[in-house]
């Protein structure tokens, strides 16, 4: 929907973990036929802890669809924030979706894997090239997340008072203004390393959970 070159394997739903809420989720995801396909098992204590529950559809319209749903995401704001920043994307009145903002879908993909990191890449090149008149917003937004060498140096050349102004929050900048290369991309990769530590901090305990529950007597597939 933001423009990159990537074909969805599944559908991630960000939701509020209200007991109002996860009533109306269940009613919708029986409609689809949802069968929980991994755990943890489908309850409010663990979309709150941080974990992602996994479903998939056996509806005729959505047969094997793959629905990830999470609550609560490493480094990423409560849903409020997410829902005032949500953008509303789609042809017409009658088919619009509402999506996380790029940012906030930019730092919910710093993730260990491999296959995030070139689709945080490609979405904001994407808004890059697509944004004729950026707003500051927009600016700020690609001087602390462009990951190639080239596009921070356009940036910083095109950008210069509020390059300056971010080199401090993101050291990154400061080596653009002598379009050293080798150095970006070291300090790209260094800061890259550092959010896959975080994120394999982050889960490390959930994962400890994972394996606790794995001894009850919860199924791995069941109804919803």
């Amino acid at each position: 929907m933001y423009g990159a070159a990537e074909f969805s394997r599944d559908t991630d739903l960000a939701i509020l973990a209200s007991d109002d809420n996860l009533a109306l989720l269940r009613t919708a995801l029986r409609e689809l036929q949802c069968r929980r396909i991994a755990l943890p098992p489908f309850e409010q204590q663990y979309l709150l802890r941080g974990h992602a529950i996994h479903f998939r559809s056996f509806h005729p319209d959505a047969m094997h669809m793959r629905l990830d749903i999470m609550s609560v995401m490493r480094d990423v704001d409560s849903f409020d924030q997410l829902w005032e920043r949500r953008e509303r994307l789609g042809s017409d009145e009658a088919n619009l979706y509402n999506v996380v903002s790029l940012p906030d879908l930019v730092q919910a993909k710093k993730t260990q894997r491999d296959k995030d990191w070139p689709m945080i890449r490609r979405l904001i090149e994407a808004d890059y090239i697509r944004q004729e008149d950026p707003t500051l917003e927009q600016v700020r937004f690609w001087l602390l997340q462009s990951r190639t060498p080239e596009m921070i140096i356009e940036l910083v050349q095109t950008y210069i008072q509020e390059s300056e102004l971010l080199s401090n929050v993101r050291k990154v900048l400061q080596f653009a203004g002598t379009e050293d290369k080798i150095a970006i991309e070291a300090e790209l990769n260094k800061e890259e390393k550092e959010e896959r530590e975080a994120d394999r901090c982050y889960w490390e305990p959930l994962r400890k959970e994972l394996e606790d529950i794995r001894h009850m007597d919860y199924a791995t597939e069941e109804e919803v």
